[in-house]
């Protein structure tokens, strides 16, 4: 009871700091939904295909679309508390099993099972099973992720260097210092340094994890001093001071998107859905010119993440029926096809449907990302990608309630130390004093 309390008064303590940015209300039906999303590329799309779905069915859809750091505060806060603003949540696999536990969700089999044609079984089963508590689906997936490196190849060929097909991340550091060229304005890669637990310490954790380092060991006792995560955030930090992206330490996957795209820096460590943005002519100036290799590793045999984004109904929503039918249009077999022939299928959701990668134009045109991407998601898993046990869920997360709060205070000693406002030794020396708080809450009900 401990854990959710902490939860809970961190959900309260949120819902008084965040905003809210609406995308307007798109229909006017006799039901409206109001639904929080997060504004990546692929769920904007969604909201522009959404007035279908309201002709279709006569439901009206509001969309509350935020930026991840914000969505994840302000959904939080609301399930947490049974607020009930909203009907229908995108959340990820940290929170589903968590609020399954807790009771925050709907039970979905019920409502896949009652639709025709839905196919629960065409879930990536490793995606499928991360949404999962006791074996039930309390959401379904959007699209699905592991992380891998974009490199541009054209680049690569120019100053004579071969990726590797397994890189270590000491070859990568090379590359970047070589392909560095701060006269043209290109970085010799970009990673996140943005705060947030979901920002830069997506991809830095999985740095970590394969130096061998660990949040906490099967004690509970907190190692973010140990040698491995100290050696292993000096080399994030000084990779990104010295070969990174100008402003590193407020960069996160939008401004490293933006980046990588328009042609500013030579490599890209990131979430695998990152190649339809990369690939996508209407807003890429360095289509085909991209290779993806894994991701890099140092004593581990791989070290990608495992990441979904879902979509989720809160046990407090009023209407549940019309939000399962907006949750099932957005995440069948019929929306692919509808993303592939508007938007092209470069703009596909990835990562969540076997079916998907049988389809020939998606194949076609994720012909340089698709297997990357599918061989990141089967080889994360924690017996791959982590050197040592631990005593939590996740790869790229620490699978707690408390970590939304601990991982973001850790995120902001990294950033500051991206930043040059302080050592490395120092923001990890007060980020363990964080974490051991936590553990000691954990030994204490062991």
């Amino acid at each position: 009871m401990a854990v959710r309390k902490l939860l809970t008064l961190f959900a309260a303590t949120s819902l008084l700091v965040t905003g809210c940015a609406g995308a307007g209300s798109l229909g006017t039906g006799s039901s409206t939904l109001v639904i929080a999303i997060v504004s990546n590329p692929q769920m904007k799309d969604a909201i522009a295909l959404a007035p279908e779905f309201e002709k279709a069915t006569g439901i009206g859809l509001k969309f509350v679309s935020l930026p991840e750091n914000q969505a994840r505060a302000k959904i939080t806060a609301s399930t947490a508390t049974e607020g009930g603003e909203f009907d229908v949540v995108m959340i990820s696999n940290y929170e589903a099993p968590q609020w399954a536990a807790n009771g925050w969700l709907e039970n979905l089999e019920p409502h896949m099972a009652s639709t025709p044609g839905y196919d629960e079984a065409d879930f990536i089963p490793s995606i499928k099973t991360s949404l999962s508590y006791r074996n039930q689906m309390y959401a379904v997936p959007f699209y699905g992720e592991s992380s891998f490196l974009a490199y541009r190849k054209d680049l690569f060929e120019k100053a004579g260097l071969t990726m590797p097909a397994k890189p270590t991340w000491q070859q990568i550091a090379d590359f970047a210092a070589k392909l560095d060229d701060k006269a043209n304005g290109v970085a010799g890669i970009c990673l996140r340094g943005k705060p947030g637990w979901g920002e830069s310490l997506a991809p830095f954790t999985t740095v970590a994890n394969t130096f061998g380092a660990q949040w906490f060991d099967q004690g509970w006792n907190a190692k973010l001093t140990s040698p491995e995560f100290t050696e292993a955030a000096k080399f994030y930090v000084n990779l990104i001071r010295e070969h990174g992206e100008v402003g590193a330490s407020s960069a996160g996957f939008s401004e490293c998107g933006t980046r990588y795209t328009q042609g500013n820096a030579a490599m890209w460590y990131d979430a695998t859905v990152m190649a339809g943005t990369n690939e996508d002519p209407s807003s890429s100036k360095i289509v085909g010119k991209s290779g993806y290799a894994p991701a890099p590793v140092v004593k581990t045999q791989a070290s990608g993440w495992l990441y979904t984004w879902a979509l989720g109904i809160p046990k407090v929503a009023k209407d549940k029926d019309a939000a399962w039918k907006f949750m099932a249009w957005m995440t069948d077999k019929a929306y692919v096809q509808k993303v592939g022939h508007t938007y092209g299928w470069n703009r596909v959701p990835p990562g969540v449907r076997q079916s998907t990668y049988a389809i020939p134009e998606y194949a076609d045109a994720a012909k340089a990302y698709a297997k990357p991407t599918l061989d990141g998601i089967a080889d994360a898993n924690q017996q791959k990608v982590m050197a040592n046990p631990v005593p939590y869920p996740g790869i790229q997360f620490v699978g707690i309630p408390e970590f939304q709060d601990l991982g973001t205070r850790v995120s902001q000693q990294l950033s500051a130390a991206i930043a040059g406002r302080e050592s490395v030794e120092d923001a990890l020396k007060q980020s363990q004093d964080y974490a051991q708080t936590v553990g000691d809450s954990y030994k204490a009900v062991q």
